[in-house]
């Protein structure tokens, strides 16, 4: 059985930080995202022997997300339903200039500080498929292999994603908002 282990370790547990990562971004919490990441770690060793060999990575992230879906179900059912606002999806993006001062690394810092909140408050569907997009870099094949979802509904939930997180910028730019 050592050679089990081994291997697993060597194939699988590369990829464990970018697990944690998407577990924490779907569930905006450090600690569920570690508990939910070592129990899709154990969940990956037990079903190990079921893995192809083929995309290590997207494999983990599979059992991730399905981790991070059952926990949601269990413990916050009501993230789960995603709302539309066609209104919120169709306002347009805007266009930043940045240099390099000091005055603008601290901007920046901010506006990360805020674009970090805009995707946590992202609808779990579309945070997913951006996280695995944007930050993971997978593929749109992958991410539908990933979530279980046809690549016509990762574009859309991408597209839909990229939407809200314009309106929000555009929403923090308007005169009058407060930063």
């Amino acid at each position: 059985m050592p050679h089990r282990v081994d291997s697993f370790e060597a194939v699988v547990l590369p990829h464990m930080r970018a697990g944690y990562n998407l577990a924490r971004w779907l569930l905006r919490n450090d600690h569920d995202a570690e508990d939910v990441t070592q129990e899709a770690i154990v969940r990956a060793f037990r079903f190990f022997d079921g893995f192809s060999g083929d995309n290590p990575r997207a494999w983990l992230l599979t059992v991730v997300r399905n981790s991070a879906y059952s926990f949601l179900q269990q413990n916050r059912a009501r993230e789960l339903d995603t709302e539309f606002d066609e209104v919120l999806h169709s306002e347009p993006a805007s266009n930043g200039h940045t240099s390099e001062t000091p005055e603008v690394l601290v901007l920046r810092s901010a506006q990360q500080r805020f674009l970090n909140e805009a995707v946590e408050a992202l609808p779990v569907e579309f945070r997913e498929v951006f996280v695995l997009r944007e930050m993971e870099g997978l593929s749109y094949k992958e991410i539908a292999d990933v979530a279980r979802i046809p690549i016509g509904t990762v574009m859309s939930r991408l597209s839909r994603a990229r939407r809200q997180l314009q309106a929000a910028v555009a929403r923090r730019e308007q005169p009058g908002s407060a930063s």
